[in-house]
């Protein structure tokens, strides 16, 4: 028999693994400040369409289609609110077909079914590499929402006062399904095979800028030019709607790139800082830029660069250190500068207020350079890195992720404008183009 020693040796020993054993055993929980730290980030994801874009747009277009731009965001936001409700969150974030599909999700979470409020959520469960989460995914599928949203409200600045509403709500609800879903499906799924192949994009570099701007190129050149452009003097009505717009865009833009962490840690705490630097630098690089070459420093110039560098550092900001988020705006404000200027007027298109030049151009700028600055001290992984850290392979990567985007984005686009085109026409009339859209389309004027 054992003596009384040596049973409470025995136990005393095992107390350490029976307790191991039981908190392995016990399910994940919510973490309420993971929770609440969403909840914030998707309020402010929300507030970069509405109201943040909307002024930002509404300011630099003339007087007699302000209503009308304004109007395009927040009906952008309120049909793709429901459009993710019915079907598009299940084609982007559920496994598949046969529980593995590299390109689209399935029906499994049609009308939110099985979306739940009261326990954690693991992205891509049963697959071989989930992401494990501590919040519901009804916060997560609510996050994911706002990023839908202003994708496609970004397209509106390409082809801004000369589409008809009524074809912008058709090119919408079909280009979120068709486009935006399957593309999110690829990059930030697990199943997805640019995700499968390493390509990074923390915040939406390929899903969301560059898919928005190659969409925007092609609807402004399928569109045509706006009566007059090159001719008249087309300037913006009132300046400090767009500052204030994109004042609201950048702080939002805090909940876009820190939020995609999922987690109040450290490393979305890097993410804000470096979003922080790029939309500085990006700002006085165009700033500066436009300056020496043009004379003076307007403000149009320095709040697109802040956006321009907003965008360049979206894919970068959960990989990169404030360096790296410092030098990413400073190139992104140059070259944003030279597509909204130099490009558009050598080709000839009219980027209305420069989606293309902005989302488009800054978008490849950040995926590119996420390629070079992603390192280890950020990411904590050895194996995502980029070139600062001796893998220059994910430069190529990265470049993978920017043609993929911009092929299929770019013929999907055209089809489904052709397919609204062809049955109930993509163009206002030349006379209510000419009177502007506002009282023509929507019965109303700004005094």
């Amino acid at each position: 028999m054992l003596s009384r020693a040596r049973l409470a040796f025995l136990a005393a020993s095992l107390t350490p693994t029976l307790a191991w054993a039981e908190e392995a055993a016990a399910p994940a929980k919510i973490d309420s400040g993971d929770t609440a730290w969403m909840l914030v980030a998707t309020a402010l994801v929300l507030m970069m369409t509405l109201p943040g874009l909307a002024l930002f747009y509404g300011g630099m277009v003339r007087k007699m289609n302000v209503l009308a731009t304004t109007m395009q965001s927040f009906a952008i936001c309120c049909l793709v609110a429901v459009l993710w409700y019915v079907v598009g969150y299940s084609l982007a974030f559920t496994n598949g077909a046969g529980g593995a599909s590299a390109f689209i999700g399935d029906l499994s979470r049609l009308w939110l079914k099985g979306v739940t409020a009261m326990t954690p959520f693991t992205l891509g469960e049963g697959t071989e590499n989930p992401t494990v989460t501590t919040i519901p995914e009804s916060v997560y599928a609510m996050f994911q929402m706002t990023f839908a949203i202003i994708t496609p409200a970004l397209i509106t600045g390409a082809f801004a006062e000369r589409m008809k509403f009524s074809a912008l709500l058709a090119f919408t609800c079909l280009w979120a399904l068709f486009v935006y879903a399957p593309i999110a499906h690829w990059v930030w799924h697990p199943n997805g095979f640019l995700a499968s192949a390493g390509v990074l994009d923390y915040a939406g570099g390929t899903v969301v800028h560059i898919n928005a701007g190659i969409a925007g190129l092609v609807g402004a050149i399928l569109l045509g030019k706006r009566r007059g452009w090159g001719h008249e003097h087309i300037v913006p009505h009132n300046l400090v709607l767009s500052l204030i717009g994109a004042s609201l865009l950048w702080v939002g833009w805090f909940g876009f790139n820190a939020g995609s962490a999922l987690t109040a840690n450290g490393r979305a705490g890097m993410a804000m800082l470096v979003t922080m630097l790029a939309a500085a630098s990006a700002a006085l690089s165009w700033m500066f830029t436009e300056w020496a070459v043009q004379g003076k420093p307007s403000v149009l110039g320095i709040v697109s660069g802040a956006v321009a560098g907003l965008v360049a550092v979206t894919p970068a900001s959960g990989y990169v250190n404030a360096t790296g988020g410092f030098l990413i705006g400073i190139v992104a404000g140059i070259v944003c500068w030279w597509g909204a200027t130099a490009l558009k007027h050598k080709f000839g298109y009219d980027d209305s207020l420069d989606a293309w030049g902005v989302h488009g151009l800054g978008g490849i700028v950040g995926a590119i350079l996420t390629g070079v600055f992603a390192t280890e001290a950020v990411t904590g992984d050895p194996k995502i890195v980029g070139l600062i850290d001796g893998n220059a392979h994910q430069v190529l990567l990265q470049l993978e992720g920017v043609a993929v985007t911009l092929i299929y984005g770019g013929i999907a686009s055209f089809l489904l404008y052709k397919l609204v085109d062809l049955t109930i026409g993509l163009r206002v009339p030349e006379e209510i183009e000419r009177q502007g859209l506002d009282r023509p389309m929507h019965g109303e004027t700004v005094p």
